[in-house]
């Protein structure tokens, strides 16, 4: 993989990131990666913003832009925006939700037999992170405090889910019976809602 792809994974796992925590990241020098930021910058695929730091010069962190988006997974083909303006204009609204909603129980069933395998909240999350990135989710797992957090990096129906937002609703829908008996789920963070990744939140039940 060229550097500058490997740079652009990082900043969508990450986030904002500097030059030298990417050199580090990567095991080049600061140099390499600030003339690997200068192209991609100049292919609007990156950004910075300079900030205070408590002694000396400020900070530059790069992030993202939303050109970036290309260069990551559009998965989902059928679930194009043609394909849902066509199915509002057949069958309207209750047409739409009746698809969204199949697509939610035969996710369900699809995942299901995944997580039935496995015993506990942690591995059944990490299964379910494996399965969403393998479907260009980039989808991590983390715990902090004792609550469990599902981060996906990348929404790989954003266009569908621009489009329709039931699919959201429906995502969080499946994963809360997903985990039904093991955990409470919040969605804390939204790329619909300008956020740079979904998170969801898992508080174990007791």
């Amino acid at each position: 993989m060229k550097t500058e792809n490997k740079i652009l994974q990082l900043l969508k796992t990450n986030g904002a990131m500097t030059a030298k925590e990417l050199a580090s990241e990567l095991k080049v020098t600061t140099m390499g990666i600030r003339q690997h930021m200068l192209q991609l910058e100049q292919a609007n695929d990156v950004a910075y913003q300079d900030k205070k730091a408590a002694r000396g010069r400020p900070t530059r962190y790069w992030s993202l832009t939303k050109k970036s988006d290309r260069h990551f997974p559009d998965g989902h083909e059928t679930l194009n925006l043609q394909i849902i303006e066509s199915v509002r204009q057949v069958f309207g609204e209750q047409g739409l939700e009746r698809l969204i909603k199949q697509r939610e129980q035969e996710t369900f069933v699809h995942y299901s037999q995944k997580l039935n395998q496995l015993d506990g909240l942690r591995p059944k999350l990490e299964e379910l992170a494996k399965i969403r990135s393998d479907e260009g989710y980039m989808a991590t797992v983390e715990e902090r405090d004792g609550e469990f957090w599902l981060l996906e990096n990348h929404c790989s129906i954003c266009a569908a889910a621009s489009s329709c937002l039931n699919f959201c609703r429906s995502e969080l829908q499946l994963f809360q019976n997903l985990f039904k008996d093991l955990a409470e789920i919040t969605r804390e963070e939204h790329i619909m809602q300008g956020a740079r990744r979904c998170a969801y939140k898992l508080m174990p039940l007791s």
